[in-house]
């Protein structure tokens, strides 16, 4: 398979070293266009207002892997990565593994994430890939995982491009749980900003939260899927989750109260029988 692989770590992280080796040793094609630097929690940032630099990188990777370091965030290197550096477009977009989790309202700010969701959008099948701690550095799991999964999504040919958030548990490979398809928790934070004074008297500060809750969301409301566990429960019980995303944030479940509500605005409220009557 041909793979396009990114991150946020930036092109010196272990954990990309690790996965685009492990795909590449497998026998696969492998693409790696990354940030030249660390651009951790970037989220779907581009870059609109200064060029964008790329830079091949030959040092790095097991020979057989084809990498450019890129001044860019991680959604500026998959943008031009499909645009203007791979000859034909990939299989699969992937990006990490990141070093930390990646969960529930984390997504939100993750450029890991977003460096997957920018394949989705480009209509690329995409998988993002977090290892679950920032004190281990042994991505070894996480990259046979990896390989495991893409291998197997290749087999079975999903209908549509998805786009994945996996996290990867942190613990030996006879300690992991099992693997669970979730659903995305939320993560709260004691937004704490330390006020600091630099060597010209001038003050800046340094965010610097502490993880206060890590929710269990009340169950969905559909019949289809009941009960399913979220993102956060999985990895506290040492499961390999796999979250599927998507980009569109519209909450249906809102619709019908604001449609059915009497509000006070100085218009009519657009209703299906509109659609009847434009169409």
């Amino acid at each position: 398979m041909k793979l396009l692989v990114s991150n946020d770590d930036g092109i010196f992280a272990k954990g990309i070293r690790a996965l685009a080796n492990t795909l590449a040793e497998a026998g696969h094609d492998v693409t790696v266009v990354c940030p030249d630097r660390e651009r951790s929690a970037t989220g779907h940032s581009l870059t609109l207002h200064k060029p964008i630099r790329v830079e091949a990188v030959t040092s790095v990777f097991d020979p057989k892997v084809k990498a450019w370091a890129c001044s860019g965030t991680p959604s500026d290197c998959v943008k031009l990565a499909l645009a203007e550096i791979l000859s034909e477009r990939p299989d699969y977009v992937l990006s990490g593994i990141n070093h930390g989790a990646n969960l529930g309202t984390d997504i939100l700010y993750s450029g890991t994430v977003s460096a997957a969701m920018e394949g989705l959008i480009e209509h690329l099948s995409a998988i993002a890939f977090s290892l679950a701690s920032y004190s281990s550095d042994n991505f070894s799991t996480a990259a046979q995982f990896a390989r495991v999964l893409v291998e197997s999504l290749a087999k079975t040919k999903p209908t549509k491009p998805m786009l994945l958030n996996v996290n990867i548990p942190s613990v030996s490979p006879e300690a992991i749980a099992g693997v669970a398809v979730t659903r995305q928790g939320s993560r709260r934070y004691d937004e704490l900003f330390e006020k600091r004074v630099d060597p010209r008297g001038k003050t800046y500060y340094w965010l610097a939260g502490q993880l206060t809750d890590e929710s269990v969301d009340p169950p969905l409301d559909t019949s289809e899927e009941p009960y399913l566990l979220t993102d956060v429960q999985g990895i506290r019980q040492n499961y390999i989750t796999i979250t599927p995303l998507h980009y569109n944030l519209t909450c249906l479940l809102d619709i019908p109260y604001l449609n059915q509500q009497a509000l006070d605005l100085p218009y009519p409220v657009w209703s299906q029988s509109n659609y009847s009557n434009e169409n």
